[in-house]
């Protein structure tokens, strides 16, 4: 794995984030604050066109108990991914990188993937468009299913708006079972150049047609 600390001494701004994962790369926070850039070698991503929701989600999904909203607080998304998980206390979110992608949701290049029940935000996800490329950063949930839900969702829309790359970055078991396999980053290089070629607009989705599908 390629990790590198970030060289300036600026704050990390949208631009950075840009020129970052246009280049592969993607910053994550130590405990003391301080960013470092990562390039794994090999790359994990989730191949859009052979997703299929496992079995146990598709009674969920027929219910059609949850309400599915984009951006509609993509920093609460962030704060809720930051939050200490089980038997982990740190996180790679700092205050830094909210503010940073938080601007970059502004500029319309971040988004969030939201689960609702009965109001009440339950579970979602983040990541960041660029041309044909969706980078997957985190995900949370309150309740059972709320981040399958979400990804559910996420890849329908990806579907549908015509993207053909989801980078989910390391490997583990969370990204293992919606389908994540490994790349040598050669391979993810080249797949990120013809991506970046394609124009999705990720955002301009008809959520109410992909609810009732």
């Amino acid at each position: 794995m390629s990790i590198s600390p970030k060289i300036n001494t600026s704050k990390l701004t949208a631009d950075d984030l840009i020129y970052g994962y246009m280049n592969g790369i993607f910053p994550m926070a130590d405990t003391d604050g301080t960013l470092y850039w990562y390039s794994p070698d090999p790359r994990a991503i989730i191949p859009i066109d052979t997703y299929k929701p496992p079995k146990s989600l598709k009674p969920i999904l027929n219910k059609k108990h949850f309400e599915i909203r984009i951006n509609a607080d993509f920093e609460g998304v962030m704060r809720n991914c930051a939050m200490p998980r089980k038997g982990d206390d740190e996180t790679w979110i700092s205050e830094e990188i909210i503010e940073a992608y938080s601007d970059l949701n502004k500029m319309g290049l971040a988004h969030s993937v939201e689960t609702y029940i009965d109001n009440r935000v339950v579970g979602g996800l983040y990541g960041v468009s660029i041309g044909g490329v969706f980078f997957g950063e985190s995900m949370f949930y309150k309740e059972p299913e709320g981040s399958k839900i979400a990804f559910h969702y996420l890849i329908e829309i990806l579907k549908t708006q015509g993207f053909i790359l989801l980078d989910t970055q390391f490997i583990n078991d969370n990204v293992r079972r919606f389908g994540a396999i490994e790349i040598s980053r050669a391979d993810y290089v080249k797949s990120l150049k013809k991506a970046l070629e394609k124009h999705c607009d990720f955002a301009n989705v008809n959520l109410k047609h992909l609810f009732k599908s």
